[in-house]
């Protein structure tokens, strides 16, 4: 069996993040942690924290299961995890500069020109253009798994719109209400500046027009879509306007908001759909979620839209393979956080290693989300290894893959009691005039035994994460 690394015992003892933790957990009657854990789904579901899945049947608002047991962090841990999500945003977001312009990645032959310039994310749009401050992506989710100790690897980068931050602050919401006592018994670094963060952020790349303090708007493809919790969740914590695209409309070089007392100038958008929605005279012209005419303002510097569009070509899981790369060729530095060893269907080698392996290894999709489009070797059936391999066959350049790991394990509540299930960790990472996150991320949990996906629509949970204070 696979020594999976247990975050919280080591040969036998409580590691020390998690000292504070042991007694709290072991007197807990299985009566009160029950009773505990339906006063917390009572909860989420009157705030109204639930997400859809699309193409099933079934409650249409569903809950995503949230465990009480929190994941520690000591200190120097984070400050590692830290220095490593902002060395990988710099260089993320002047890997998306440089490839909207120069291109001198490509040219200095350091990444393949077919991966960026026939990657279905690059946008022809906005080629030539800066975006202000040259920030492409201004909220990078970085997908963090961890193998051992100090052993810590990128799984994939976020750079469009990475989700969940409302589960992460909610987490921590629910904790501080239910077990005040723990807060006061353990020095935790506090989470809650996210909002005022994400709004300063923003308004730090108002557009160039924009001489007066910027009016911040959140865009949202409205009430069906599966996060929409989470879009008027963060309009609220900032104080800015949920806005949907029927909303806006294009008035010479501004974007305007339709308000009770007349149109509203609009200096930055936050918007949550897709590029190909934004604009349908630049994208989709059949796209009712969009604003007419928004992509010229925005390349003529009247409005900022983030994340920029286009930004998807670096979170793209072939591109993902050249991280580090850009780590060395932009900044000049050495990556703090290592990739998984990843093989790129596209080339014939790894290619006839990934069909000669399909049983050992975890096959993705280079664009897909949400644990689909993925094969999990070890835990599928021969019928299922064999479907794969010829959708992989039929289109190699669409897929990696790589070694499934021992990802860590944290003590999560099960129904026979406490149990180890595999985690993974979102930081968001906030890039504008400077970079910066919270101490603190998304634990996601494969709350299924033995499972190693961890995606709320695979049935998986989230928890509290705590960094502790120096």
């Amino acid at each position: 069996m696979t020594p999976y690394f247990n975050e919280m015992f080591q040969d036998g003892a409580v590691r020390k993040p998690y000292a504070g933790l042991e007694p709290w957990s072991a007197g807990m009657p299985a009566d009160r942690r029950l009773a505990k854990q339906a006063e917390a789904e009572a909860l989420f579901r009157r705030i109204g924290i639930t997400f859809a899945v699309y193409g099933e049947g079934g409650d249409p608002d569903r809950l995503i299961p949230f465990d009480m047991f929190p994941r520690v962090f000591t200190a120097a841990e984070w400050a590692k995890l830290e220095r490593g999500i902002k060395q990988r945003a710099r260089a993320l977001n002047a890997f998306l500069v440089d490839v909207y312009g120069r291109g001198e990645i490509v040219r200095a032959g350091r990444i393949p020109g077919r991966l960026v310039y026939q990657n279905e994310a690059y946008e022809k749009a906005v080629c030539g253009f800066t975006p202000p401050k040259g920030v492409y992506s201004h909220i990078v989710g970085v997908d963090i798994v961890r193998t051992g100790p100090g052993d810590f690897y990128v799984l994939e980068d976020n750079c469009r719109t990475p989700s969940g931050v409302s589960y992460m602050l909610e987490s921590r919401e629910m904790m501080m209400r239910m077990f005040p006592a723990l807060f006061r018994e353990n020095r935790i670094e506090p989470i809650d500046s996210y909002p005022e963060r994400l709004r300063r952020t923003l308004a730090s790349v108002a557009p160039v027009k924009c001489e007066r303090d910027p009016t911040v708007v959140i865009l949202t493809p409205g009430h069906f879509n599966s996060a929409y919790y989470e879009h008027s969740f963060l309009a609220d914590l900032m104080g800015v306007e949920l806005v949907e695209g029927q909303d806006l409309f294009v008035d010479g070089a501004f974007v305007y908001m339709r308000t009770t007392e007349g149109p509203k100038r609009v200096d930055v958008i936050y918007r949550r759909i897709d590029d190909a929605y934004i604009d349908p005279l630049c994208f989709r012209p059949d796209s009712m979620l969009g604003i007419p005419g928004l992509m010229d303002v925005y390349r003529s510097g009247g409005v900022s839209i983030c994340s920029a569009p286009g930004a998807g070509v670096a979170d793209d899981k072939a591109v993902y393979t050249y991280v580090p790369e850009m780590v060395r060729f932009y900044l000049g530095e050495e990556p703090i956080l290592k990739n998984v060893p990843t093989w790129k269907c596209s080339d014939p080698s790894d290619l006839k290693h990934v069909t000669e392996n399909l049983g050992e290894l975890v096959v993705k999709e280079v664009h897909g989300s949400g644990g689909y489009g993925m094969l999990v070797g070890p835990k599928s059936t021969k019928a299922q290894i064999e479907e794969f391999r010829a959708l992989i066959l039929a289109d190699p350049s669409n897929y990696i893959a790589q070694p499934t790991l021992a990802l860590s394990t944290t003590p999560t509540f099960v129904e026979e009691g406490i149990a180890p299930r595999h985690v993974d960790l979102r930081p968001y990472c906030l890039v504008g005039e400077r970079i910066e996150l919270v101490p603190g991320g998304l634990t996601r949990v494969a709350l299924r035994e033995g499972s190693l996906v961890v995606n709320s629509s695979q049935g998986g949970g989230v928890k509290d994460t705590w960094v502790l204070a120096e």
